[in-house]
Order: C-alpha cells, then sequence, then structure tokens
C-alpha cells in the first residue's frame, strides 16, 4: 500500500514538473515573440518630408547652383538617392502640396488653385492622405510650417478653434501658417488656435476691402521697407505688405526674419517628444517664396540678395535638424524626402534684387519657365531621398512625383491604400531600382501636359506667351508642342510637326487619363 502511494506521489511530481517545463517553455515563447515584435517595430522607420517652397532645379549646390552653397542639403543627397527627373504635381503652390498629402492629381478637384488665406479646407476629411495611412500603422503624425490648404468650411472666426484643418485630415500635432508669408493673417496657428492671440484684440481677415483706418502698401508706402511690385499692396505688417487685409491680432502676428528660427524649433520639440515611437512629420519650410526676409544671420551670406541668403538659411535650417535625429540616435531609423512645390520665379511680387544679383546663378538648372509655367521647370525639381545605412548613394533618372510618395510609403509600412493616380516606387525611392513611371500629367495654373518616357507633349492654350509680371513663359501656344527631353533639357525644338505619329500616341495616352478634353490629332491641322 506505502509502495503505491510512493508511486502515485512520484508520478504527481514528474506530472507537476512538466507541467511547470511546459508553462516555462511557452512564457518563454510569449517573451520570444514580444521581443521580436518589439525589433518589427524599432524597423518601421521614422518618415520625413522636407518641402521647400518655390526652390528651383538649379537652386542647389547639388543640382549644380552658382553663387549659393548647400553644403547640408547636398550632403544628404550625396548620401542618398538625388533624382533628375522627379516632379511635383503642379507648378504652383496649393495644388502640388494637395497632390503630394493626397496621392491625388490636383487638377481632379476644382478648388485645387492657388487659395487666398481665408479659403475653406479643400481636402474631404473622409479623403485618404499620408498622415492617416500612417496613423494606421500606430504612426504619431506632426506638421510644422506652410499649410495652404484651406482652413474651415466658410468664413473663418480666428479668434476662436480653427477647424477643419489638418487636424481633422490625419495631423495630430500641427504648427502651421494659414497660407503663405506674403498672405494675411500673418499669425502661427497651433492645433487650431491662434498663438499668442490678445482676446481684447480681436482678428478680422477680408480679402476684398480693406478695414477702415488700416493702413495699405498702395496708399502709405512712406511706411514700406520692402516695396511691392504686383499684388502684395494690402495690409501692411513688419514694414511688409502683404496680400489681403487684416485688422486686430497685434500681439499674435509673427515676426518675418524669425519664422525659420520658429518652425525649426517646433519641429525639434517635435522630434524630441516623439523620439520613442516611429513618426511622421511633414515639415513645410517657407523658403524661398516672397516675402524673402532671411534672419540676420544670413543677410549676405549667398552674394544674390535676399533670395539667395534664404535658400542659405534654409539649408541651414536642414542641417540643424538632422543633427536633432542624430543628437536623438534616430537618424539611421529615418527616412528623408527632400523636395520642393514647384518651380523657380525671381520677381514674384516685391523689389528685392532677385533679379539684379542674379549672376551667374540659373535657378531653373537649364529648363525652360518656371512657376506658373507648364514647361518642365515649372514641375520638374530637386527630388531627394535619404535613409543612413539603408539608402546607398547614387543619382537616379528615374521618373518620379511627388503623387507616388502615398503609395510607396505604404508600401514601406506594408499596407494597402484605396485607388489613387499614386504609383508604388518604393523600390526607386530607396535607391534598389532606377526604373520610375512611365507616364504622368503635369499641371500649371489648371492647365495640363504629358510627360511620357523622355517625351512631353503641351497641348494648344489661349493665354499670353510670357507673363510679364514675373518675366516666365507660360506654356501657351496656338499649336501642339512636343519635345524630347533626353535630346532636348531645355525644350527648344518643337518635334510637333515632325513626329506626328509621336504626337498622336502622346495625346491618346494623355486623353486616357485626362479624359477627352482636347481635340483629336487626327483632325486637327498641324501649324
Amino acid at each position: 500500500m506505502k509502495h503505491n502511494f510512493g508511486k502515485f506521489i512520484m508520478k504527481k511530481l514528474v506530472f507537476t514538473l512538466f507541467v511547470f517545463v511546459l508553462i516555462s517553455c511557452k512564457n518563454d515563447k510569449k517573451k520570444d515573440l514580444k521581443v521580436e515584435n518589439k525589433k518589427t517595430e524599432a524597423k518601421q522607420p521614422n518618415i520625413v518630408i522636407i518641402y521647400m517652397d518655390d526652390l528651383g532645379y538649379g537652386d542647389l549646390g547639388i543640382y549644380g547652383a552658382k553663387g549659393i552653397e548647400t553644403p547640408n542639403i547636398d550632403r544628404l543627397a550625396n548620401g542618398g538617392v538625388k533624382f533628375t527627373n522627379g516632379y511635383a504635381t503642379s507648378a504652383t503652390c496649393t495644388p502640388s502640396r494637395y497632390g503630394l498629402l493626397t496621392g491625388v492629381y490636383p487638377w481632379r478637384n476644382k478648388d485645387a488653385k492657388i487659395l487666398p488665406g481665408s479659403a475653406p479646407l479643400i481636402i474631404d476629411t473622409t479623403q485618404i492622405t499620408i498622415p492617416k495611412m500612417l496613423k494606421k500603422r500606430g504612426y504619431h503624425t506632426g506638421l510644422v510650417g506652410k499649410w495652404h490648404l484651406g482652413l474651415g468650411t466658410g468664413i473663418v472666426d480666428w479668434n476662436k478653434k480653427v477647424t477643419p484643418g489638418p487636424n481633422e485630415v490625419g495631423f495630430e500635432y500641427t504648427y502651421i501658417m494659414a497660407a503663405t508669408q506674403d498672405r494675411v493673417p500673418t499669425v502661427y496657428i497651433d492645433n487650431g488656435f491662434v498663438v499668442n492671440l490678445d482676446k481684447n484684440d480681436p482678428i478680422e481677415i477680408n480679402y476684398d476691402k480693406n478695414f477702415d483706418g488700416q493702413p495699405t502698401g498702395k496708399e502709405n508706402p512712406e511706411l514700406l521697407r520692402m516695396d511691392w511690385h504686383h499684388g502684395h499692396n494690402g495690409s501692411i505688417i513688419n514694414g511688409i505688405p502683404r496680400i489681403g487685409y487684416m485688422k486686430g491680432g497685434k500681439s499674435a502676428k509673427w515676426i518675418d526674419e524669425d519664422m525659420a528660427d520658429h518652425f525649426l524649433e517646433k519641429a525639434k520639440a517635435y522630434v524630441d517628444a516623439q523620439k520613442e515611437e516611429p513618426f511622421f512629420l511633414y515639415y513645410a519650410l517657407q523658403q524661398p517664396h516672397v516675402p524673402r526676409t532671411p534672419h540676420k544671420r544670413f543677410v549676405g551670406t549667398s552674394g544674390l540678395g535676399p533670395r539667395g541668403d534664404v535658400i542659405v538659411e534654409a539649408d541651414w535650417i536642414v542641417g540643424e535638424f538632422v543633427k536633432t535625429l542624430e543628437e536623438k540616435g534616430i537618424l539611421e531609423n529615418t527616412l528623408i524626402i527632400i523636395s520642393s512645390d514647384n518651380g523657380p520665379v525671381l520677381n514674384d511680387g516685391y523689389y528685392d534684387d532677385a533679379i539684379e544679383k542674379l549672376g551667374n546663378h540659373d535657378p531653373k538648372g537649364g529648363l525652360r519657365g518656371g512657376k506658373y509655367s507648364l514647361f518642365d521647370a515649372g514641375t520638374r525639381v530637386p527630388f531627394i531621398t535619404y535613409w543612413k545605412g539603408e539608402i546607398q548613394p547614387t543619382v537616379s533618372d528615374a521618373l518620379v512625383s511627388q503623387l507616388d510618395v502615398l503609395k510607396s510609403l505604404a508600401a514601406l509600412v506594408d499596407i494597402e491604400v484605396e485607388e489613387t493616380d499614386s504609383e508604388n516606387l518604393l523600390d526607386a525611392f530607396l535607391g534598389k531600382t532606377k526604373k520610375g513611371r512611365k507616364s504622368m500629367v503635369i499641371e500649371a495654373t489648371t492647365r495640363t501636359a504629358f510627360r511620357e518616357g523622355d517625351w512631353v507633349m503641351i497641348p494648344p492654350y489661349n493665354g499670353p506667351l510670357v507673363e510679364k509680371q514675373v518675366n516666365i513663359e507660360l506654356g501657351n501656344s496656338d499649336e501642339y508642342l512636343l519635345y524630347n527631353l533626353k535630346s532636348d533639357k531645355s525644350q527648344q525644338n518643337n518635334l510637333a510637326k515632325s513626329n506626328p505619329k509621336k504626337l498622336s500616341d502622346l495625346l491618346f495616352s494623355f486623353e486616357a487619363i485626362r479624359g477627352n478634353t482636347y481635340k483629336n490629332i487626327e483632325n486637327l491641322e498641324l501649324k
């Protein structure tokens, strides 16, 4: 009996030990799984888009600039992918920003055009955007800098929370200016609220009519420290005449020379706050858009006047921001994309010596046109991707569009997105292939043209050949324009007459995307 009882106890002990070992193994597997999950999460990179404003294809040292040194951006380009065929979606600011964030051609949205500072939000709050998509993968999403995609739904009360805005289309943290540096309201907005606003000095904004007793650039030139050339003759803030009229908000108004530093501090603070988890930061700089107001540290640093100086300042800003990523130990886990919203313009509303002090520098980088233009300089811009340790340095002639950022980032974080005009070019962005998209529609002030391979076709458009106020060729013509960019980068040799077959092929492909808006080539008498 005692012998049987002893056996029973022994079996019990063995069984208990077995269960204990089994449970321990399961716990170890769970621990291993947690560790593996953490490793997987750690591989999910931070993503930063640094978006310049009116920076031309030739405005950086790495793209051939003369008289302007941009060592910090050049360093990123030399350590990443420098694209020679990178395009904004439009030759002007609002539509390009719309295309970048939504992956949708801006010409599909009739409201995606240069907006006043009082315009309503033009991104539908149900629409897919880069920040919305990344939030699904656990990213924190932030925006610092220029917005210019509208705020509110109608008449905005700037003295209350301004909504809807970027916070309602996917950004969890936003610190912005509503539109541009040359447009009212000239205030910073922190997550929907005007910064430093005195409730006893409420803000009023009007883009049609001035407020009684408020000085303007047109009526009070004696108050100006920067003379206006065209369009910029409304309310005077900091001695600079703006587009539109503003009353009140004295304590909230920004100081123009401090803007670059101010946004940099907000971007650095965002990185510091989010460094432990994956984040997406859309850092939209205001340079070199007018009014060009470099901090005194950068005045005269380029020799090309204020336009050159603010490009040097912007390069320093990029360097300081990247230094922050290094100091926080996250540079090697951060994908950086640098580009511009459209091509260059010299005199865009103010007299600031941009033309007089240009020297040998060519902001267009040998291209034709500029901001507002359907010629290549309107939309072909600097385009750089950098990810330390992941991207091997290369120069790529792959055809890429800012439209493609959305779907490529979706592939990076392994998520499906709804159908857009965006294409998955992740391998091209990471330098693993030099194959890009086959074709794309380009846009300038609602006019569209088409690039396929090395060929560009511009349909006939009425209107002036040159916008005289800014002295830029617009791409308007009474005939079809056809260029081969491989042999004719500056678009001087129109091949429409000599190559009607190629013109017909391009028009067919163009209409398949854009819609049958233009007369069929077979019925068109070539001039």
